[in-house]
């Protein structure tokens, strides 16, 4: 089994801050886009890995548990609790002289649940942890722009899901639990399920920022004035200054994606102006722009 190193995937020391983790996530998450890397066949799969190093060295209680048990630790309060019954029958001066535990039960106990026991202690059955199941779940990407709520169907169970606003195509969350079935009384595996955010006809989506172009008319782009458009938010009013060019850009502060697990922080949406020139004019229309180009 590959030992998958989290500090290493986000190319960070293991004494790193949250701002450091942060910093080197969004770095190897804009390098590794599937977006952005359409010719890279493991452009993915990094991109799933770095999201999970984050998932886990973001919160500090999971990586509390990993820094202690390393790729064990989703089975951190599995450990604790057996070694502290371990230490309970110690304290009663050893499990040995009352036939219920022995040393290598609880041996035998870490082999099942850190790496696939090959025995069992003095007839106790192994416990082996279930395999974790992989989903994909489509979304559109104003179905990823607010936190809503899924039902999924694995193995004929119904299982609700909340799936945060700001989620990102091609990221992976694990629900605890709802994996295949533990053996011997062994716990779950868990459910890994994977985004894949279809595309949007005129918006692009980058990171946190979002992109679009819309049409000006010939008129408003040369004598200003105030426009419509839609956006994943709604519909905002633009104050179009006059002159302006075709290609123009300006940027609409917090209008963009919100940040994932951050309520309340959204990027920036950026729009292109793109001038069209009026067609089917009039002989009038026609000498009032040949009387302009001459003056």
């Amino acid at each position: 089994m590959t030992i998958v190193d989290y500090y290493k995937i986000l190319g960070i020391g293991n004494t790193a801050t949250p701002k450091e983790i942060k910093a080197a996530y969004r770095k190897l998450a804009r390098k590794f886009h599937p977006d952005l890397n359409p010719n890279d066949k493991d452009a993915n799969k990094n991109f799933q890995q770095i999201n999970e190093a984050n998932e886990v060295l973001s919160d500090p209680e999971k990586r509390k548990k990993y820094d202690q048990y390393g790729k064990d630790w989703k089975h951190a309060d599995e450990f604790e609790k057996a070694n502290q019954q371990q230490q309970q029958y110690a304290n009663q001066g050893g499990s040995r002289n009352s036939g219920e535990h022995s040393d290598s039960d609880f041996s035998d106990f870490f082999e099942s649940m850190f790496g696939g026991a090959s025995k069992a202690g003095r007839g106790r059955q192994v416990k082996y942890r279930g395999e974790d199941y992989q989903a994909e779940l489509h979304l559109d990407l104003i179905d990823a722009f607010k936190t809503h709520k899924q039902t999924l169907t694995v193995n004929g169970q119904n299982i609700r899901i909340t799936i945060p606003a700001g989620i990102e195509n091609g990221q992976t969350i694990r629900i605890s639990g709802h994996g295949g079935q533990g053996i011997n009384g062994g716990p779950n595996g868990d459910l890994l399920i994977t985004f894949s955010i279809n595309n949007h006809p005129k918006i692009k989506r980058l990171e946190n920022n979002l992109y679009t172009t819309i049409d000006l008319d010939l008129y408003t782009a040369v004598l200003g004035g105030e426009i419509t458009m839609e956006t994943l938010s709604g519909k905002v009013k633009l104050k179009v200054m006059p002159e302006t060019q075709n290609g123009a850009k300006i940027k609409l502060k917090g209008k963009g994606f919100p940040v994932y697990k951050n309520e309340g922080s959204f990027g920036d949406l950026f729009v292109t102006y793109s001038i069209k020139i009026p067609t089917n004019l009039t002989e009038k229309q026609k000498a009032l722009f040949t009387e302009l180009s001459q003056s």
